[in-house]
């Protein structure tokens, strides 16, 4: 393959954006694992970005907001079971335990029998949490307004969808394991 350079206009866009401008030179392949990082990287400074801003400007994390948005939703009235929580926003069920406690301590949620199956326990917002909520989301709409006040409608669109695509080609990620793991594995007792 013949080699790829960054273009002087692509080179300016990533300065006047805040980049680190280190041109990319190469094959084809290099520059889109370079462009791979660049986006992996940007994900990662932007959930960084969301969390500090949620907690400064709404005084609840990430999690927390997601937990109370979760279980606002009026179809599961009696409540989520942890598990299907967890599954639902795609966390550990140990680092959901932590934020469940917390908001339990302040009175949002509360862990209740299943009226379905009352060997159950399910997970369900507090009269406290509910009103908690309902004023939390009118704070939660201004802060998303701000945020893509830059952005088109259809580029809203175009970001929701390249997100979701995204997030599925995530979940189907399989890598081999690595040498020392393979030779581990490969060990017959």
């Amino acid at each position: 393959m013949a080699p790829v350079k960054h273009s002087r206009k692509a080179v300016a866009a990533e300065a006047s954006a805040g980049e680190a401008t280190v041109p990319v030179q190469g094959t084809q392949d290099r520059v889109a694992d370079h462009l791979s990082n660049r986006i992996f990287f940007r994900l990662f400074q932007v959930a960084n970005t969301l969390q500090k801003q949620a907690v400064k400007e709404l005084g609840v994390t990430t999690v927390q907001w997601a937990v109370l948005g979760a279980l606002s939703d009026p179809r599961p009235t009696y409540g989520m079971s942890v598990g299907t929580l967890a599954d639902f926003l795609v966390v550990s069920r140990q680092n959901l335990d932590g934020v469940l406690k917390r908001l339990e301590r302040d009175g949002l949620v509360e862990r209740v029998t299943d009226p379905e199956d009352r060997r159950a326990r399910v997970v369900r917002l507090t009269p406290v949490g509910f009103a908690f909520w309902k004023e939390l989301r009118e704070r939660i709409f201004q802060f998303y307004d701000q945020a893509v006040s830059g952005f088109k409608f259809d580029d809203r669109v175009a970001l929701a969808h390249y997100l979701n695509a995204l997030q599925g080609q995530l979940m189907n990620v399989r890598l081999e394991p690595r040498r020392r793991e393979r030779k581990k594995n490969d060990r017959r007792p």
